[in-house]
């Protein structure tokens, strides 16, 4: 992929977060924006080489565009994991050198990555040799004590091998001291140092991330970086990604409401149900869609408690639905 048509493609981007960005959630999201840049959750080579391939790189078709993120460290194997994941039919493979847990870090991969940037570039390398579609990474802008010029340093390395673009989390990653939860919040956000490694590299897509929650916010970004990655923020309130399409393409959503979206929605969830994925499952993706609407407590509600029991179905969903629409009913006649 050119580097012109990366740029367009990545304007905007749902990070990939473990536990939550799953193929049940991937596919809300696509009904909320078509344009999305879409990541799986990390998964580790040592799992894709050795584990159940179709159910840690399964996903729907109406995901496109979605990338696969890998953790790991090692050139052969993620060379091998990627064309695996290209067999699958992923639209680009993603190197994770942002997660700083323990886990993690025993596993000589993720944020502590940034101090290897030879290591990191051979990997880069040798995922490009293996596949056709673009390599990325995503990274901090450090690591403890590391100076700002690491950055730098590690993005000549990796640029020169050849990663197509780079996701960096304007916040320096705490390897000892901070629990991962912790690292997405304590340390400050550093905006201005991901806006100069733009300007020293105007030619590669950057992509800004962390802390970002506002569609008029990222907007603004948009000046200096190439586009914008949200997490937490799409997952929690996931209509936000209803204004994602006209904001940053200029095309309507494929959804008009999140009545509409949640309409959309259910065929999936009653496929899936019958293949024996648990009602919850999909659900549980769903509880911040009416946040600060009348009914949202009681559609929160209902599908936390209804979706759990055995044999739950698409009716505990419309029936939640209802609630809302009542509560809107009631609001709009007093």
């Amino acid at each position: 992929m050119l580097k012109t048509e990366t740029k367009l493609s990545h304007r905007f981007c749902v990070a990939p977060m473990m536990d939550w960005t799953d193929r049940h959630c991937r596919v809300f999201h696509r009904l909320l924006s078509r344009r999305a840049r879409l990541y799986t959750e990390m998964v580790t080579t040592a799992a894709i080489l050795h584990g159940d391939r179709a159910r840690l790189l399964g996903f729907d078709s109406r995901e496109h565009p979605i990338a696969v993120q890998l953790g790991g460290s090692e050139p052969a194997a993620l060379a091998e994991a990627a064309a695996i994941a290209v067999d699958f039919g992923y639209d680009e493979i993603n190197l994770n050198v942002g997660c700083p847990s323990e886990r993690v870090q025993n596993g000589a991969f993720g944020a502590c990555l940034m101090r290897e940037p030879d290591l990191v570039a051979d990997c880069v390398a040798a995922m490009k040799a293996r596949v056709h579609v673009p390599v990325t990474v995503k990274c901090r802008i450090g690591v403890d004590d590391q100076p700002a010029e690491a950055l730098s340093r590690f993005a000549a390395r990796v640029v020169a091998a050849g990663a197509d673009l780079l996701v960096v989390h304007a916040r320096k990653a705490w390897l000892k001291g901070l629990s991962p939860r912790e690292n997405r919040s304590i340390p400050p956000l550093d905006y201005a140092r991901v806006r100069a490694l733009k300007r020293d590299y105007p030619d590669v897509p950057i992509v800004l991330n962390g802390g970002l929650v506002d569609i008029v916010q990222m907007q603004a970004e948009l000046a200096d970086v190439d586009g914008v990655m949200i997490g937490r923020a799409a997952y929690q309130d996931p209509a936000l990604l209803l204004a994602v399409d006209p904001a940053f393409f200029g095309e309507a959503a494929p959804a008009a409401s999140r009545h509409e979206a949640l309409e959309a929605f259910i065929p999936y969830v009653e496929a899936r149900l019958a293949e024996g994925t648990p009602l919850s499952a999909m659900t549980r993706h769903l509880l911040g869609l009416f946040n600060g609407l009348p009914g949202a407590r009681a559609f929160r509600r209902h599908l936390a408690t209804q979706a759990v029991k055995p044999g739950a179905g698409s009716a505990v969903l419309r029936d939640a639905m209802r609630f809302v629409s009542e509560h809107a009913l009631a609001e709009a006649a007093e």
